[in-house]
């Protein structure tokens, strides 16, 4: 049996622009992202802590150290700049790797870089 997972979060970002007519979806700086051992392209999910929004998107990649946190197209929609966001993804794991999985918790400062990796 597989079951899902928690497996990569960054807490306390902070949006920087949004964006409707804009191609793509969700920006985040690159550091972020490697950080948070995630993807460009990678789906995730993000809850709006602002307005209590929550939407499923994929990631693109921003220039690292920008601190940029985009929402482009629909997403725009969801959140706008000054929003607090909250950015998770999750895994598919097999009963034997639940014992010796933990997810990766990125805490990021107002300023959109990385503060604390748990």
């Amino acid at each position: 049996m597989k079951r899902i997972f928690l497996k990569s979060k960054l807490h306390g970002l902070t949006v920087t622009e949004a964006k409707i007519d804009y191609e793509g979806s969700l920006c985040l700086d690159e550091s972020l992202i490697q950080a948070a051992g995630l993807l460009p392209f990678e789906k995730v999910h993000v809850f709006n802590v602002s307005t209590g929004e929550r939407f499923s998107t994929y990631l693109i990649k921003g220039e690292s150290g920008s601190g940029v946190c985009g929402v482009y197209g629909a997403a725009a929609h969801k959140a706008k700049p000054g929003h607090k966001l909250i950015v998770v993804a999750y895994a598919l794991l097999d009963e034997a790797e639940v014992e010796f999985y933990s997810p990766r918790v990125v805490i990021v400062t107002p300023e959109n870089k990385v503060g604390e990796i748990r």
